[in-house]
């Protein structure tokens, strides 16, 4: 792809992206139940879809520091979302877990999440979805192989 060409496709990428994330960080947060944050919403997912997991794993899954992911866990803990338990064999280590009441949070929100988001997918066709979510998982699997940095290519 020649110069022109690339920045082209970065600049149209810049800006949809800014306007979709914009725009269904905004509905998110309406659809989020009680008083959860979207990034609450998306720990529990997190929690759910892979089982106990570390403040460390959740900071470095987030790509965001451990204080900002301990506010999170202690409010989530604070709203008997999310359980701490400790290591049998490093009492240094706590795990997390969901509650009953995160799972049923979780649930609440993956129905409204759907809604939400099947209300804009039934815009595209079959082929039109398939294509654009197959894009945005090697987008993905690219950033994730790659570490998010160029020169790891």
């Amino acid at each position: 792809m020649d110069r022109e060409t690339l920045h082209q496709m970065i600049d149209r990428y810049i800006a949809a992206s800014f306007t979709v994330n914009r725009r269904l960080n905004a509905l998110i947060k309406d659809i989020a139940p009680g008083e959860i944050t979207p990034d609450q919403c998306s720990a529990l997912r997190y929690l759910r879809e892979n089982g106990r997991t570390t403040s460390s794993e959740l900071a470095d899954i987030f790509c965001v520091g451990k204080s900002s992911i301990t506010a999170i866990i202690t409010r989530l803990s604070d709203k008997k979302l999310i359980d701490r338990i400790p290591d049998e064999k490093d009492r240094r280590v706590n795990y997390l877990v969901l509650t009953p009441e995160g799972e049923e949070i979780t649930k609440l929100f993956d129905s409204k999440l759907e809604e939400l988001l099947g209300h804009y997918l039934v815009h595209f066709d079959y082929k039109e979805a398939r294509t654009f979510i197959e894009t945005f998982e090697k987008l993905a699997a690219v950033l994730v192989h790659t570490q998010g940095s160029p020169e790891s290519n």
